[in-house]
């Protein structure tokens, strides 16, 4: 426990998957799932992403949305003219941020995002 405590204040990074900031934020779309959907005042809405890794993404978004929330995503990412849809759940927000992790991901969304990144990676090396 000491060990992750000195780890976060040195400010390493705990994440599986590295999140790398988009150069250019893109838009996406969400929906509440479950029965959020039906009990929230707000049941979608839409963000500006500002970092996605293969496993989430940090998202802006005037939406009220709060950690446990269960969204159906759509990310239109760049230079791709079909969105990506993924199910996530919000892990944490703050100041109209909030963080996702991914819960659903098809093959090939996964595919399109994992290149999306490689070429971002790239360009910004």
């Amino acid at each position: 426990m000491e060990m992750v405590r000195e780890q976060r204040a040195a400010g390493s990074e705990l994440r599986r998957f590295p999140r790398l900031r988009v150069a250019a934020p893109f838009a996406c779309a969400f929906s509440r799932l479950g029965l959020q959907r039906w009990l929230s005042p707000e049941r979608s809405g839409l963000g500006v992403v500002l970092d996605v890794s293969v496993s989430g993404a940090r998202v802006m978004s005037p939406a009220a949305i709060g950690p446990g929330d269960h969204l159906a995503m759509s990310l239109r990412l760049p230079d791709q003219s079909i969105a990506m849809n993924v199910e996530a759940i919000v892990r944490w927000g703050r100041d109209h941020t909030f963080g996702l992790e991914f819960m659903a991901v098809s093959q090939s969304a996964e595919s399109r995002l994992r290149k999306f990144l490689s070429r971002a990676s790239k360009a910004v090396s």
